[in-house]
Formats: structure tokens, C-alpha cells, sequence
């Protein structure tokens, strides 16, 4: 069993995988970050000093009761709210990370050597007689009758 395991490790579409992952996940930090720290606080700033990650709704009041300045006041007074602001990072965050994937699989395709299809098997022939096109098994043409 350690065997088959062993080989089904270091077979190189695992091993590829792997590292697909890895850089994935490490990209994905790198665009949160893009997203949270480079351009929401711009984005806020040009819609009237909006901090996208405090933008929630109170669905159940807590002890005490609001209104709560931020999320991190509601969930210490223990209210039950919809984050719509974090959602909204995280969608533009999946945005730009699709469209970074859309690129690098693009540049990817465009760096592979597109291989020639095989010429296909002629299927018709021309008649030397009266120069139609017939079959290329035909024994005699049926447009002249002439033999092949």
C-alpha cells in the first residue's frame, strides 16, 4: 500500500498540482490585500469616506443596544449582523483573481505550439476525360462513362 501511494505522489500531475495550489493560495493573499489595502480605501474615499469593510446591518440588537460604530462593537455587544461590506471586498477580490487566472491561461494557450492537423485522405478524383469530379474509387465515370 505504501507503494502505490508513492507512486501516486510523485506522479507529475500530482506534484503540479500541488504547487498549483500553493502559489494559488499565496496569490489569493496578494489580491485580499490588493483589494483591502490599495483599492477600496481610494474607492471609499471618492464615495464620501465609505470604509467597505465596516459597511453592515443590525439584524438582532445586543446588550447594550445600538447604534454600533463599527462590526467589531455590534459582535462585542453580541448583535447578529449582515457584513455586506466584507462581501463586497471578497466579490471584487474573486474579480480580479478570475481575471488574473484569464490571463495567465491565456498567455499560457498562446505559448503552445499549436501542432498540424494531418492532411486528410483525398476522398475525390478528377475524371481525365471530361474533368469532373467522381469518387476516387469509381472504376468509370458515371458524367462520360470512360474508364478509369
Amino acid at each position: 500500500m505504501f507503494e502505490e501511494f508513492k507512486k501516486f505522489a510523485v506522479r507529475g500531475n500530482v506534484v503540479d498540482m500541488a504547487v498549483g495550489i500553493i502559489i494559488g493560495g499565496a496569490f489569493g493573499t496578494i489580491v485580499k490585500s490588493l483589494v483591502d489595502d490599495v483599492l477600496m480605501p481610494p474607492l471609499g474615499l471618492l464615495l464620501g469616506n465609505v470604509d467597505f469593510s465596516q459597511l453592515f446591518m443590525v439584524l438582532k440588537q445586543g446588550d447594550p443596544t445600538g447604534p454600533y460604530a463599527t462590526v467589531a462593537a455590534a459582535t462585542e455587544a453580541g448583535a447578529v449582523t449582515l457584513n455586506y461590506g466584507v462581501f463586497i471586498n471578497s466579490v471584487v477580490s474573486f474579480l480580479i483573481l478570475a481575471f488574473a487566472v484569464f490571463l495567465l491561461v491565456k498567455q499560457i494557450n498562446r505559448l503552445k505550439e499549436e501542432e498540424p492537423a494531418p492532411a486528410a485522405e483525398p476522398t475525390t478524383k478528377v475524371c481525365p476525360r471530361c474533368a469532373t469530379e467522381i469518387p476516387i474509387k469509381a472504376q468509370r465515370c458515371p458524367h462520360c462513362t470512360s474508364e478509369l
